[in-house]
């Protein structure tokens, strides 16, 4: 018996015709060996991480200059582009490709290249590392590989998306009968279907005509709100300037009668007044507006209320700072993103409501060749019995959707509710211990942020000396804020800045798990650095 060209050729009998015959892929053997392969590469990885945690929680190496210190730590090797691009040395080869050794020397380089965001140093952005039930759950997703647009094709990851949106969206307050929500492609995507969903609720002509009948729409949002809204209204349509930004106070929050101030503003330019948009968790300070008065004006007005909760959304898990988000069931709309504070795998992000109904009748379109579902129409469509959609692309702006409530579905049986709780719990604790270390060191650091701080990141200047405020040079800090932030990278240590009123100030963002170790080896490597900035 030979096989040729995947074929089992069988042996003729009595001068029969030879019958071909498939044979069996082996895939599945393919599929182990590359995974053990890819494993041996990416677990040492991981464990790097986990053995330099003596070493950050020193402050990284001990009696030397930054000068004299390697190149690379476990959290990266400190490169330039034109250094990386000749040591990735990508080529796409236009013949035959290089197989199983090729993609793993790719592989190697990648991991020798990347940040390492299981580090305790990475204390850079609004999120971190996942964890080992969310590898698994990528690899699941990887391995069923299938599309979320129709129930046909992907009839477990659908329920689950359903569920966990549901589960998701009651612990925010809505609790109505279609209450729930859909991922989205990241916080952003989940802002600009919030805004898509408001326009064709509110203005049901506009799904039709547009923004056309000379109307100007008009969207709201705090000076310290996310640029996304800005990219929303730009993709509707809208145009930029429709954004109106709304005062703060010292904490950062949006002041209602501002908010009153601008939508009259608007209405006197001939605009028309649409959209709010309230944040839970600013990018900077971290900072959660006044959800509540913000819906009195929302409801007096006629105007859409959106909370984006993308970083500080689940403080909800904790019964101790979940105050913060008081009056997030009167919103329209909310994003919350779980690959965030949750270290959910990147991305995971949620679009929930009150009433699915709204989000369906804002944007499905009749598609006969994918959506196969008995149709909303007639009074049916405003009565309790309104179908439930199961087809859950015709919820949202996407066709091709990935399964990624499976990814805060795992970690949600995994730990539990309760586990959510205590690993929010211990992230605040940890932002409130920065905080007041850097504060108990007034001559070396002065807060931005307040003591503690509202969501999970602590901003701060170097202190003047003994005056325990920044220098009053805008150009002095921003050189010593920025060239700290260099100078730590080599000491093991991923912080942000971000510009403020004296010149840049540092943004270090704690996650659910950041050590105690790993806090207070990082004031004592900005205490070394502050040395040589100077």
């Amino acid at each position: 018996m030979t096989v040729t060209n995947g074929f089992t050729q069988k042996p003729a009998t009595n001068g029969a015709a030879k019958t071909a015959v498939p044979s069996a892929p082996n895939r599945a053997e393919e599929l182990s060996e590359l995974i053990d392969a890819v494993k041996a590469l990416v677990v040492p990885f991981v464990k790097d991480a986990d053995d330099a945690f003596p070493e950050r929680a020193q402050g990284g190496p001990a009696g030397a200059s930054t000068a004299d210190l390697p190149v690379r730590t476990a959290l990266v090797e400190s490169l330039t582009l034109q250094e990386v691009v000749p040591r990735l040395n990508l080529t796409l080869p236009q013949g035959n490709g290089g197989g199983r050794d090729a993609a793993l020397a790719l592989v190697q380089r990648v991991l020798e290249l990347s940040v390492n965001t299981w580090d305790q140093g990475f204390l850079d952005k609004l999120y971190a590392s996942t964890t080992p039930v969310g590898v698994a759950a990528e690899l699941l997703l990887s391995v069923l590989n299938t599309n979320l647009h129709v129930f046909q094709v992907s009839p477990a990851l659908t329920v689950i998306e359903k569920t966990t949106a549901r589960e998701l969206a009651r612990k925010f307050g809505f609790t109505g009968p279609r209450a729930g929500g859909i991922t989205q492609a990241g916080g952003s995507a989940s802002n600009f279907t919030s805004v898509i969903v408001a326009r064709n609720t509110l203005f049901p002509e506009t799904k039709i005509h547009g923004n056309g009948a000379g109307r100007r729409f008009a969207l709201f949002t705090s000076a310290h709100g996310h640029y996304s809204v800005e990219k929303a209204a730009q993709a509707a349509g809208l145009g930029s300037g429709a954004v109106w930004t709304v005062q703060i106070d010292e904490a950062g929050r949006m002041i209602p009668s501002a908010l009153e101030e601008r939508i009259a503003e608007a209405t006197a330019a001939g605009m028309t007044p649409m959209y709010v948009n309230a944040t839970a968790g600013t990018t900077v300070m971290g900072s959660y507006d006044p959800f509540e008065a913000i819906s009195v004006i929302c409801k007096k007005h006629g105007l859409w209320l959106h909370i984006d909760a993308s970083w500080g959304g689940p403080a909800i898990f904790s019964a101790t700072h979940r105050y913060k988000m008081a009056g997030s069931h009167l919103a329209d709309s909310l994003t919350v993103n779980p690959h965030k504070m949750m270290n959910v795998p990147v991305t995971c992000s949620f679009l929930l409501g009150p009433d699915l109904k709204t989000f369906h009748k804002a944007n499905t379109l009749p598609a006969g060749y994918l959506f196969h579902q008995p149709e909303a129409n007639g009074a049916a469509a405003e009565e309790e019995d309104y179908p439930e959609v199961w087809d859950l692309a015709d919820l949202t702006l996407q066709c091709g959707r990935h399964g990624d409530s499976l990814k805060l579905a795992l970690a949600w049986v995994y730990e539990g509710a309760a586990g959510f709780e205590r690993q929010t719990d211990h992230a605040f604790a940890m932002a409130a211990l920065l905080a007041d270390t850097l504060s108990q060191k007034s001559d070396v650091f002065s807060l931005v942020s307040s003591n503690p701080p509202p969501c999970l990141q602590v901003c701060f200047y170097y202190a003047d000396g003994a005056r325990g405020s920044p220098n009053p040079d805008k150009a002095v800090n921003s050189r010593r804020t920025r060239a700290a932030v260099a100078l730590l990278i080599r000491r093991g240590f991923m912080v942000d800045f971000a510009p403020g009123d004296h010149g840049s100030f540092f943004r270090v963002v704690v996650n659910w798990q950041t050590q105690k170790g790993t806090v207070e080896g990082l004031v004592k490597a900005l205490e070394r650095v502050r040395k040589e900035v100077e």
